[in-house]
């Protein structure tokens, strides 16, 4: 074999072609077919894009392929923003790609903004459709939004309330349904605030206004003094839209708060009287009670002292102090003052040794 190859060399060189020559034209083969895969390749697309007027090179193409993009998708994007007046470049379409970015979007966005005289730059489409991403939203519906704007139920359905509910100075709960009519604000989209902060403030500023309010009624007669008040207090600042209105769609009166409120508290101060007057009861028995025992105490030092009245007269009877008929005369005029007592009424006659009425 090694001989038929050296044989076949052999004949090469003798017919008068170098190996240069044949690695030449070998070299030019190769490029050929690469040419050719090339071209079989995007041919299709490189001829679209021709004849729409957004020429495309081949490298551009060969790179998109190398860079894992999709090349008909960037290339008939591209085709749509050259047809629609947009200076978008097969690598702005790319890149954006690649960040995560929906390039379909991006460009239907800006013809649509185009078209409204919105001006919308296309980093800044961009930035809007990242920041919509995992949202639900897109970029598109954003600048739709800005051009037809969208009207936004305050308080939100979802949250299961049926409405705002505000208190009047009298007491009374005002029931509100609004209707908040907003646009998108594209320059304050990419880091504003969303619809439930337009939401929430719009319902601060309803029980607001309503507690605000003397009376009910007066609710009742101008239901656009909620509206009007609302949007003096630029409640879009800092938020991803524009509040153009705000309309109160449903007013109803609730119940009576304020009664309901002071009913509790007069029964809340009847329970506190109550309490307070058990006290004081409870102290008066305590003090009654002190005074029986005070009385009882009383009485046993009368009886203590009554006690000491005999033993006094043996003690004079022994020492000559008192005599006999001093005896029987202070006995007489105890039987004569027993006696008297009896006939005024003053009871049955007391007992020897004890005081009258004891």
């Amino acid at each position: 074999m090694e001989n038929s190859f050296t044989f076949f060399a052999q004949g090469i060189f003798d017919t008068g072609v170098s190996g240069w020559t044949l690695m030449f034209f070998g070299l030019i083969a190769v490029v050929g077919l690469v040419i050719a895969i090339v071209v079989i390749n995007f041919f299709s697309v490189w001829i679209r894009a021709l004849f729409s007027g957004a020429r495309v090179s081949f490298t551009e193409l060969i790179a998109l392929r190398l860079r894992n993009v999709p090349v008909g998708m960037i290339v008939d994007n591209r085709i749509t923003a050259v047809k629609a007046g947009l200076d978008v470049t097969i690598d702005d379409l790319s890149t954006h790609f690649l960040a995560g970015g929906n390039p379909k979007m991006v460009v239907d966005a800006l013809i649509a903004a185009r078209k409204a005289s919105i001006h919308l730059v296309f980093d800044r489409a961009c930035a809007i459709d990242l920041a919509t991403k995992g949202t639900g939203k897109t970029v598109l519906e954003a600048v739709q939004t800005s051009v037809n704007p969208k009207v936004i139920d305050c308080p939100n359905p979802s949250s299961g309330k049926t409405s705002i509910d505000g208190v009047a100075k009298d007491g009374i709960v005002i029931k509100a349904k609004a209707r908040v009519t907003v646009r998108t604000n594209l320059d304050r989209f990419v880091g504003g605030a969303t619809e439930e902060t337009i939401i929430a403030r719009v319902g601060e500023g309803i029980v607001s206004t309503i507690g605000s309010s003397d009376t009910f009624k007066v609710v009742l007669e101008n239901p656009d003094r909620i509206s009007k008040t609302v949007l003096d207090k630029a409640l879009d600042s800092n938020t991803a839209f524009e509040i153009l209105s705000i309309d109160i769609a449903d007013v109803d009166v609730g119940e009576n708060v304020g009664a309901k409120l002071q009913a509790e508290q007069a029964e809340a101060n009847k329970l506190i009287a109550q309490a307070q007057a058990e006290v004081r009861r409870a102290a008066a028995v305590a003090l009654e009670q002190e005074m029986l025992a005070r009385v009882q105490e009383m009485r046993a030092r009368v009886v203590e002292a009554e006690a000491q009245v005999p033993l006094a007269m043996s003690e004079a009877f022994r020492q000559g102090n008192l005599g006999i008929m001093d005896y029987y005369r202070m006995k007489n005029v105890q039987a004569d003052t027993n006696m008297r007592d009896s006939i005024a009424g003053g009871g049955s006659s007391p007992t020897p040794g004890k005081p009258p009425g004891s």
